[in-house]
């Protein structure tokens, strides 16, 4: 738990009507009622109550969401988009690629962290080395990674996280650089660093051999754990 300091100050406090040539609150409000005989030259309206405005205004320390009351419980929504993905055949001359997309939907005050776990594509004895160093493709040596951003090498593949509306998920260090890629199993891919709406995330493989490699059919599984963070 971090350390945190609150300083304390006594001042003399203005309140102005919020007003603007074309609008004017003379009762402005913070709750579930919104309009209190709000009126201006060209607006009137008196003892009315809704939602004026809707959504999330955030900035890096600070987030408010506008609206209706809602539940307080914090809900983790977690589904995979694509349950496989097909590499094709291997080639020594030519790296091979696949993508997989699975979202995340949080609504706590907080956030959550995504990480990926398992074996690289494995055949009998013979594992493909995984990058445990984020690299570029290397055409002709074993190479096993993953990113979850846009890539233009080596060949333009996968796609940035997708927030939508209100979403504010992000690829996680070691993961979020264009056309590198890495893969240890248990590495932290991707998170939110608050609550956030729906994103979409896309996980973009990469696959090199060489010459010696064995031929035979790869498999590997991966397991996508998503975790909330308070």
């Amino acid at each position: 738990m971090g350390a945190y300091c609150v300083i304390c100050t006594t001042s003399v406090a203005y309140a102005n009507v919020p007003q603007s040539n074309s609008y004017r609150f003379d009762e402005s409000t913070v709750g579930s009622g919104g309009l209190i005989q709000s009126n201006s030259a060209n607006f009137q309206a008196t003892n009315a109550s809704g939602d004026l405005a809707v959504g999330n205004s955030a900035s890096g320390n600070f987030q408010v969401d506008s609206g209706s009351k809602t539940t307080n419980d914090p809900t983790l929504a977690f589904a995979i988009n694509t349950a496989d993905a097909n590499f094709g055949s291997f080639s020594a001359s030519t790296p091979t690629v696949a993508t997989a997309t699975f979202s995340v939907a949080n609504y706590t005050a907080y956030g959550y962290v995504v990480q990926l776990a398992g074996s690289p594509p494995t055949n009998g004895t013979h594992v493909i080395d995984p990058l445990t160093t984020a690299s570029t493709s290397q055409t002709g040596i074993e190479q096993f990674g993953v990113n979850v951003v846009a890539n233009t090498l080596p060949v333009s593949v996968g796609a940035n996280p997708n927030n939508g509306q209100f979403g504010f998920g992000e690829a996680a260090p070691n993961y979020n650089t264009s056309n590198s890629y890495r893969y240890v199993s248990g590495d932290t891919i991707a998170k939110a660093p608050k609550s956030s709406g729906l994103t979409t995330y896309t996980l973009s493989y990469l696959v090199n051999v060489d010459s010696l490699t064995p031929g035979g059919q790869y498999t590997s599984d991966q397991t996508i754990v998503v975790t909330g963070t308070y």
